[in-house]
């Protein structure tokens, strides 16, 4: 079933202040246009500069993670995105009036409400999803921080933490489904310790800290007067705690709200790929600069996929661009040489062949008998001559030449080819036709799986 982008009813806003900068902040969510994703505006600076939600644009993750474009940036983005991820909208515009999105009381599930209020619009462009077809892990040696993504026809989060603490100590989360954000992982807020805050107080950090906005994790016996110092920092009458607990003995609202707000830091950081994922993450000991470091190995390393090869679609009902009577019009090749059923797409670039491979097949009767694989050699045939059309059809006369192949190079077999499979071919033109030689990449897939690939090169030769 194709899903379609969503985008947001009506514009919605929020005031509040930035937990570091502790500047006063209105952020209004705007509906926006089918694949512009996420974008910031800050709308109190000059020429109201746009800061795209993006992995490459994130320039620091001390305390939250800060995204920038120029001279522009927003801090703390992660508590939105990760309300937006939850919400399943994908494209919307988010302006501010200040440097900083609003902390509210640490968690996302303000941005949640705000997001359900504004309601949601279908819009007419298909969700482009990152779909992982195969595992990927990513180790932050420094921080001892594993990530790894697993495929899966959904998305899922799985955290564990684990700190040298008497009242954290491990804990782990699990989101089964995106849907259940808002009820599971919204409502869970951001966490330090203290010893931790009084750093951050000491280098004149979090000016907008409240403990109405954050988790205080005491695990250490804690002097009257420094109790009386934190008071006066949060304007309040008095603060206590327990031997070892929370701060001002706040209730927690999961018995694990630490390790479900990780997993919330982890949606939020990963929404900067930029589009949402299909797949398992499971991340152990997570943190916004990890987090940040897993997006981008992640990316380079779709990226570098993508360059390798991009998987073609096979529907059997979509009608042949050429059947295998047409093939023989351009091939002179007859069983049981001839290896291409049919072409379900060509173009002047590139071609796409698809080949069934039955037990029927002669050569299955000689090669491993009682364990049949096709020759890959022959596979490389059907390469060939699937690209063989692709010359032939850029042809004023296709049927007036013969193909030969002059060489064929870097062949790389990933995988084999069984009975029952379904090759699909596809060839790529890597330079324009010049005195007859054609230079082409191809690949051979079994569904998504990469079989075999290799360059070859052919020449056209008048008969």
């Amino acid at each position: 079933m194709i899903e379609n982008q969503r985008t947001i009813g009506k514009a919605v806003s929020i005031s509040g202040v930035g937990i570091h900068t502790g500047a006063a902040v209105t952020m209004t969510f705007h509906p926006a246009a089918a694949n512009h994703g996420y974008v910031f505006q800050r709308i109190d600076l000059p020429e109201q500069p746009l800061v795209q939600a993006l992995v490459e644009n994130v320039v620091d993750t001390s305390r939250g993670t800060t995204i920038a474009q120029g001279e522009a940036k927003v801090y703390t983005v992660e508590h939105v995105l990760a309300a937006l991820v939850g919400m399943q909208i994908d494209n919307v515009l988010i302006t501010l009036d200040g440097p900083e999105t609003p902390i509210a009381d640490g968690s996302s599930i303000e941005f949640v409400r705000a997001l359900e209020s504004a309601g949601s619009v279908e819009l007419a462009a298909a969700r482009q999803y990152i779909e992982i077809k195969e595992n990927f892990r990513f180790y932050d040696e420094s921080k001892d921080v594993e990530i790894t993504i697993l495929p899966s026809d959904h998305y899922r989060v799985s955290v564990l933490i684990d700190y040298d603490s008497p009242v954290l100590g491990s804990q782990h989360a699990t989101l089964n489904k995106i849907t259940d954000f808002s009820q599971e992982i919204a409502a869970c807020r951001t966490f330090c310790f203290l010893h931790e805050l009084e750093t951050l107080l000491e280098n004149n950090l979090i000016k907008g800290g409240d403990l109405n906005n954050a988790i205080v994790v005491v695990d250490r016996v804690v002097a009257p007067e420094k109790l009386n110092e934190l008071a006066t920092v949060f304007h309040k009458p008095q603060i206590e705690v327990r031997k070892e607990g929370i701060l001002n003995n706040v209730e927690l609202r999961f018995v694990n709200e630490p390790a479900r707000h990780k997993l919330l830091d982890v949606i939020g950081d990963l929404a900067l790929l930029g589009k949402p994922l299909k797949a398992h993450v499971i991340a152990s000991k997570p943190g916004h600069s990890s987090n940040v470091g897993f997006g981008k190995a992640l990316r380079a390393h779709l990226k570098k996929k993508q360059k390798q090869y991009e998987v073609p679609t096979y529907q059997p009902d979509q009608p042949a661009v050429y059947d295998v009577n047409q093939i023989m019009q351009f091939l002179p090749h007859r069983y049981p040489f001839l290896l291409v059923d049919k072409i379900t797409e060509i173009t002047k670039d590139y071609v796409i062949g698809v080949k069934n491979v039955t037990m029927n097949e002669p050569f299955f009767q000689g090669h491993f008998p009682g364990n049949p694989v096709m020759p890959g050699v022959l596979t490389i045939e059907a390469m060939a001559q699937t690209g063989g059309i692709l010359c032939l059809n850029l042809m004023d006369d296709p049927g007036g030449y013969w193909t030969y192949f002059l060489r064929i190079d870097n062949v790389r077999f990933k995988d084999k080819v069984l009975p029952g499979d379904t090759l699909i071919f596809k060839l790529v033109l890597k330079e324009p036709i010049r005195r007859g030689i054609c230079q082409m990449s191809g690949q051979a897939f079994v569904g998504s799986k990469l079989v075999v690939e290799a360059e070859l090169m052919a020449q056209l030769v008048k008969k």
